[in-house]
């Protein structure tokens, strides 16, 4: 069963909508009680908040339920997960900082999506304080969609 975990920096907008996203996915895939999903984010200023009411809207505006309360990545996450994927750069060097030798992969959410030429970017924009909120819905889209062909393509370790 792969654990993935997705990490941005507050845990209430980029990461609960492709936590939602990512598991719809595997739902419609038939594939729930093969996967652990989860979310995280590198600081703590909301931990067990609810999702952004932005982010819960555009999750339900495509069917998706999300109930997910924000909490802190912690080192063990870097050892219990499978993949550990940062929304952007920043938060990529974050994880990398907590922890030098995990035994997750730890990788930008949107590179299987870039290798599929799905997405030419590499980071999702914080929608946080500029809205934007569409547009990481369509990258998380992509993302989940490559990821989870990824990893049902086994070109997991």
């Amino acid at each position: 069963m792969p654990k993935v975990l997705f990490v941005c920096a507050g845990n209430i907008c980029r990461s609960p909508m492709a936590e939602g996203v990512f598991q719809d996915r595997v739902n419609k895939a038939g594939l729930a009680d093969s996967f652990e999903i989860d979310s995280a984010g590198t600081g703590n200023w909301h931990t067990g908040e609810k999702a952004h009411p932005e982010t819960r809207a555009m999750l339900a505006s495509h069917g998706i339920a999300y109930e997910g309360r924000a909490r802190q990545v912690t080192r063990e996450d870097l050892d219990t997960f499978d993949y550990v994927l940062a929304m952007d750069h920043d938060n990529l060097n974050n994880l990398r900082r907590l922890h030098n030798n995990p035994r997750a992969k730890v990788d930008l959410f949107l590179t299987y999506a870039r290798a599929q030429g799905t997405v030419s970017r590499d980071d999702v924009p914080d929608p946080y304080y500029n809205g934007g909120y569409p547009l990481v819905y369509e990258l998380v889209s992509a993302g989940s969609d490559a990821l989870l062909a990824y990893l049902l393509n086994d070109n997991s370790r």
